[in-house]
């Protein structure tokens, strides 16, 4: 007699259980239509075996109970069966769909629980069961269901292990699997008390309630959802609470087995498979758990590795970042910040030493005419030269832009003095930066740390020390004392005094004759401002004129005087044919609009073009050749329009002949200290001079000494056939009105020695 046949009397209920069967069948298309899973083969295993289910039980509903009473179990009951083991393989097949080393996944967990569930299983179930048992051909199918709710078990175990995270869908398919494995005992229970053979109404309702369950999953959106498990990382079921429940699990078997046993010899039945399955199981699972401890130490080692590798990592990196925050990313030298820290700890400790600050001579004006890229460039190779220079034991670090420091172990003034020349003549070599041969100097501004001083003080020292090195010349070293201190107060206050004084009128004009000296009249006047701060008060220009300069002033102060120069001028020039020179500071050439600004200023006052010279320094000459097209712009336009350009203290600076060739220039003025004096040897000064006539005539320009004093350097000039003569031997600066008769009485009397 078939077990299952039994439940063939209940023609409705079969009926519902095939029809249910075919729902989930049904559900399962619709659910794969609709949402697409990227690998719906788990649920075409599903719709395989609910398919098995049905034909079971239309297969009942069809035959005659006394068909298949006696006939043991029947194929129609094997095709029912093979409904679990479908639906064990699809739920496999969804917990890891297209995985590498997804097979072996969750296995020993789930092995685990199994070999418990054996045990109890056969300790419970089977063992009274069996042994109660007159027929094998009558209990054989209540025999095949305890083994496939462990099929169950060990499928609903493994899906929860080795996904991350249950969809909703999975969520409803491990329900399934709990409310059918409950039905199945439930039903075993109830046989084994002499019950139904069709089962219980709780069985019934478990069964119902587990096709209804796998429709509901097949339906549901998130049956599409990819499982979110990995078996190279943690699994969802490893944390505190699934290990707890498997050290429970892992106790109730052993627990059981010895229950069983003590069990069987009290009452006199142990035979031997009361001792080999439950020991068997328990050894199995003794088996499983070494197997899972191994995996887990494996995988904490991983983990160990992993994590060191992220630490070794963690720490390359915090070192990279710390050596950025620490390091110049363009020369690689040591930043600000690292020598704000070395320079603190070396005053903390009191250690003598020195600091050097140094400042590339010209560099702003090299980065905007040549480009930041030479620039960068630039800054490159002078870190290398101070690398190759500073000496042993020393810290250099680049500061900003073209700023570098020093920080020297030792204090010793002739050592100091000693490394700062190495440094002024390793970076003073030319430089040959992408086809662009630099002349290169630097300023350094020295403070001696043998005192006690604050870091932020020290620094502060160590750059006016380097500003009176730029003021004096640059390309030198300068060592700071308390002077120079209070010099930067006193600039401070001059530069406030120079803002009240353009608004208050404080300034003047004065003008010095330029003699024709084969004619013997002023043919020029240059124009000199002086300041007037009070009555009685006069500050001469070699003090506010580097002030005027470092403010910016100088721009409003030097075409206030352009103004007012022209206008004097404009007179003169009706009256005597005067032309007026006007110096020309380097910031107001840097000026975008200063032609336009040329331009008005002689238009306002009526003089022409050709009365005014502008007059540059040597300095300015070879700074607008290598640095500037706006300064050589400015000129050459202005010059255009008649403009004359006039290099002052000609021979005094490092400007070459190619200069002199190509840039808009008609006159060269020769520096005072070129004249014989009677100081020095009169024949090589002679020759200078001589020099720099002829250089200038035969450049087609005018040469124009400057500094004359005395009756026997003018006569030197004319026999050199220098062109004109500049100096208190004819005229010290006056203002304009005295200027007005300077040159009415030139016209009568010939060049004179005025106001001397």
């Amino acid at each position: 007699m078939t077990v299952l046949a039994g439940r063939a009397g209940a023609t409705g209920r079969e009926v519902g259980y095939a029809t249910l069967s075919l729902s989930v069948i049904g559900a399962v298309i619709a659910g794969v239509r609709t949402y697409r899973p990227a690998h719906p083969l788990g649920w075409w295993v599903l719709a395989a075996g609910m398919g098995c289910g049905a034909a079971a039980h239309l297969r009942w509903v069809m035959a005659p109970p006394t068909a298949v009473l006696n006939s043991g179990i029947s194929w129609t009951d094997a095709v029912y069966f093979s409904m679990y083991l479908l639906v064990a393989a699809a739920v496999a097949i969804l917990s890891a769909p297209d995985r590498r080393g997804a097979v072996l996944a969750g296995m020993a967990e789930a092995g685990i629980v199994a070999c418990t569930a054996v045990v109890l299983v056969w300790v419970f179930m089977l063992d009274p069961f069996v042994n109660d048992g007159d027929d094998w051909s009558t209990t054989a199918g209540v025999l095949v269901y305890p083994v496939l709710d462990l099929l169950i078990i060990t499928t609903a175990m493994r899906l929860r292990v080795v996904t991350r995270a249950l969809s909703r869908a999975q969520q409803l398919i491990v329900l399934a699997l709990l409310a059918v494995l409950a039905a199945d005992i439930a039903y075993i229970v109830s046989v084994m008390n002499g019950g139904p053979w069709a089962g219980s109404a709780f069985s019934a309702f478990g069964w119902l309630t587990f096709l209804l369950l796998l429709g509901a999953a097949a339906l549901h959106p998130s049956m599409a959802r990819e499982p979110g498990a990995d078996p190279g990382r943690r699994p969802a079921g490893a944390g505190r609470w699934t290990v707890a429940g498997l050290f429970a699990v892992v106790l109730i078997g052993p627990a059981a087995t010895c229950f069983d046993l003590v069990k069987d010899i009290l009452e006199g039945e142990l035979d031997v498979l009361d001792v080999v399955v439950p020991l068997g199981a328990t050894t199995m699972t003794a088996v499983l758990l070494v197997a899972r401890l191994i995996r887990a130490s494996a995988l904490v080692q991983r983990r160990a590795a992993e994590l060191q590798e992220a630490v070794d990592h963690q720490a390359v990196l915090q070192g990279e970042m710390s050596h950025l925050a620490l390091h110049d990313p363009l020369t690689g030298l040591p930043n600000r910040l690292y020598l704000d820290r070395e320079l603190r700890e070396h005053l903390r400790r009191g250690d003598p030493g020195c600091l050097l600050l140094l400042d590339v001579d010209g560099f702003k004006h090299i980065n905007e005419s040549l480009g930041h890229p030479i620039g960068d460039a630039l800054l490159v190779a002078v870190a290398q030269r101070l690398r190759e220079t500073v000496g042993p034991g020393a810290l250099l670090a680049r500061l900003g832009g073209d700023e570098f420091a020093v920080l020297l172990p030792d204090a010793e003034a002739a050592t100091v003095a000693r490394r700062c020349a190495d440094i002024l003549a390793g970076v003073r070599l030319p430089a040959d930066i992408h086809g662009h041969r630099l002349h290169v100097t630097i300023s350094i501004g020295v403070r001696r740390l043998a005192g006690p001083a604050a870091g932020t003080d020290a620094l502060s020292d160590a750059d006016l020390a380097l500003y009176e090195a730029k003021a004096a010349g640059r390309d030198r070293a300068v060592t700071y004392d308390a002077g120079l201190r209070e010099r930067q107060l006193e600039r401070t206050e001059l530069i406030e005094r120079l803002r009240d004084a353009l608004t208050a009128g404080q300034f003047s004009v004065y003008y010095q004759p330029i003699v024709s000296l084969g004619a013997g009249g002023f043919d020029a006047v240059e124009a000199l401002v002086r300041w007037f701060p009070a009555p009685g008060e006069v500050i001469g220009p070699d003090r506010f004129i580097p002030a005027a300069e470092d403010s910016g002033l100088i721009v409003a102060l030097g075409e206030w005087v352009l103004r007012q120069a022209c206008r004097d001028a404009a007179g003169w020039h009706r009256q005597h044919g005067t032309a007026v020179t006007v110096n020309v500071s380097p910031r107001q050439l840097m000026e975008p609009d200063y032609a336009m600004t040329v331009r008005r200023a002689l238009r306002d006052a009526g003089l022409p073009p050709t009365a005014l010279i502008l007059e540059i320094t040597e300095g300015m000459l070879v700074g607008a050749a290598n640095q500037d097209d706006r300064t050589i712009a400015h000129l050459s336009a202005l010059r255009r329009e008649g403009v004359r350009v006039a290099v002052d203290d000609f021979g005094t600076g490092y400007s070459s002949l190619a200069y002199l060739r190509d840039l808009p220039i008609d006159i060269l003025k020769i520096d005072r200290s070129f004249l014989p004096d009677g100081a020095g040897p009169a024949d090589r000064q002679v020759s200078f001079v001589r020099t720099i006539v002829d250089l200038a005539h035969n450049l087609g320009l005018a040469a124009v000494a400057e500094g004359v004093e005395t009756p026997a350097q003018v006569d030197l000039l004319r026999g050199l056939g220098c062109d004109k003569g500049q100096g208190f031997h004819f005229g010290r600066p006056v203002g304009a009105a005295e200027t007005t008769e300077v040159l009415a009485a030139s016209r009568t009397a010939g060049a004179v020695p005025i106001g001397a």
